[in-house]
């Protein structure tokens, strides 16, 4: 049923939702140019690396020595609203429909991260990686590493149906109200470099 639902809404979730494909597009090319779209190799269901697509919202700004700034400093005000509604996110509706991702699930975090992962902790990937997920109705960047990993674990521990629906309810409101939102994201939470008892693994080698 979960995959019947994902592939049906996703679909229908693109057509729908063309225009403000074209109008964020067009929004982005006006005020940071060139890439729209921003994409990169996240892990998805047990580990498999798959490429992860979202508008473009960061800028190329560099320091005095060509480094780029940090990710908060890159972000235009111009463009925060498409982050703060999570538009940035939507081109994530295709990797949806080709089964890469759920609605609802663990979010893909950086591959890198695996190598930082305890046993336990790798169980977040047991399940497809969502768009929205236990944890972001949990506070999404206004948690810490450890609360957040945890919720994940306990929803591919249990998660059901039902349960996503709720999920999906809770994050509507959550994106409407920017409650636990901040506009840089993943950024918002800082580098994840692992928890005390976390252990190393090879399966983010490319």
């Amino acid at each position: 049923m979960k995959r019947t639902f994902d592939f049906t809404v996703s679909l229908l979730a693109i057509l729908v939702l063309l225009p403000v494909y074209a109008f964020v597009a067009v929004f982005i090319y006006t005020k940071l140019g060139r890439p729209i779209f921003f994409n990169q190799v996240r892990p998805g269901y047990k580990g498999e690396l798959f490429k992860i697509y979202k508008f473009r919202t960061m800028s190329n700004e560099t320091d005095a020595d060509g480094k780029l700034l940090p990710d908060a400093d890159r972000i235009p005000k111009s463009v925060e609203w498409i982050r703060r509604l999570s538009l940035d996110e939507i081109p994530q509706f295709f990797n949806i429909l080709r089964g890469q991702m759920s609605f609802v699930g663990p979010r893909p975090l950086l591959v890198s991260y695996l190598n930082h992962y305890s046993k336990e902790q790798m169980t977040r990937h047991d399940v497809l990686p969502g768009l929205t997920g236990w944890a972001q109705i949990h506070g999404r960047n206004a948690t810490t590493w450890q609360e957040r990993l945890e919720q994940d674990q306990w929803y591919a521990a249990n998660h059901t149906f039902r349960l996503d629906l709720y999920i999906l309810w809770k994050t509507v409101k959550i994106v409407i109200s920017s409650e636990g939102n901040s506009t840089d994201h993943q950024t918002g939470m800082g580098e994840f470099k692992g928890l005390d008892g976390g252990v190393h693994h090879d399966v983010a080698k490319q």
